[in-house]
């Protein structure tokens, strides 16, 4: 623990939300999309779309995973690299009627886009919502 840490935060850790990795899923194959309209009847889908080059994209992606807690463990998350998967984030588009954006994310339940936000609008604490 630094110095700065030792002053400013409380060793008493009781009162902080447990931080959990977010269980990403690489989205990789266009069939998995089939597979998400699939799913989403059994439990809502996530999909975030990330572009590895922007850097609101990386913070945002940042600030979704620091504020992800295991309230939010009854959904399962898909990853996109919009950059190397551009034809599948075109596929989403199509697939799910939402407009292209990055970084974006998208909600599926019942094979139906639910929900989409970009930018700041991203907010993992919305998934508890819906």
């Amino acid at each position: 623990m630094g110095f700065f840490d030792k002053i400013f935060k409380s060793e008493n850790n009781e009162d902080q939300p447990e931080k959990l990795p977010v269980p990403w899923i690489q989205l990789t194959q266009m069939e998995t999309l089939e597979e998400i309209a699939e799913d989403s009847h059994n439990q809502s889908i996530a999909i975030l779309k990330h572009s590895t080059s922007c850097g609101i994209s990386r913070m945002v992606l940042r600030q979704f995973e620091q504020n992800y807690g295991p309230d939010t463990d009854s959904v399962k998350f898909y990853f996109l690299d919009l950059l190397s998967y551009r034809d599948i984030s075109n596929k989403i588009a199509s697939r799910f009627n939402v407009p292209h954006q990055s970084p974006q994310l998208i909600v599926i339940k019942d094979g139906k886009s639910i929900y989409d936000a970009s930018h700041s609008e991203i907010d993992v604490n919305k998934l508890k919502t819906l």
